[in-house]
């Protein structure tokens, strides 16, 4: 098999999943309020199987941010961290417990000033480091690491390189 569409397949499918699991959670009115559950950050942590989930969730994030119809702000620097977290997610590969630290601290660092700037949330910075890193915890930490163990083991049925 071709190893260039092996990795091109793989990200667009994590790609969609990304972009079916946003508006998943968007539909159930998890992705707005305080404390956001998108379910599609637990994809996050599938850089510590294979290298093309980089640009899958980066991509998925990027078409959900826009279908789901986010300020030019959100779309960029909403994709940027995610884009930061499974980048350092991917370095991190090699220590199981810590792949989704990236993402979180990515997000709780970079999202409360998209909110802030391109929303005009202001005074709110401090609270919104607070439930967005909640709502990052519950994604990426507690639905990655259950996905991650359940993953894992059958990566090699599953992540063919």
């Amino acid at each position: 098999m071709n190893k260039k569409v092996l990795f091109i397949t793989q990200a667009a499918v994590i790609a969609a999943l990304y972009v079916v699991l946003t508006a998943l959670a968007s539909a159930l009115g998890l992705s707005s309020m305080a404390i956001q559950v998108r379910f599609s950050e637990a994809l996050t942590v599938l850089p510590y199987f294979i290298p093309s989930a980089i640009p899958g969730v980066t991509i998925g994030c990027f078409l959900a941010n826009i279908l789901t119809g986010g300020a030019v702000l959100d779309i960029v620097f909403g994709t940027l961290a995610t884009l930061i977290g499974s980048v350092c997610s991917y370095l991190l590969r090699k220590h199981k417990w810590l792949v989704p630290l990236p993402s979180i601290i990515a997000n709780v660092i970079i999202v409360p000033w998209v909110l802030k700037t391109a929303y005009g949330l202001q005074d709110a910075y401090w609270y919104l480091m607070i439930t967005v890193g909640i709502g990052e915890v519950i994604s990426c930490y507690i639905l990655g690491m259950i996905l991650l163990f359940a993953l894992d083991k059958h990566k090699k049925v599953i992540f063919r390189q």
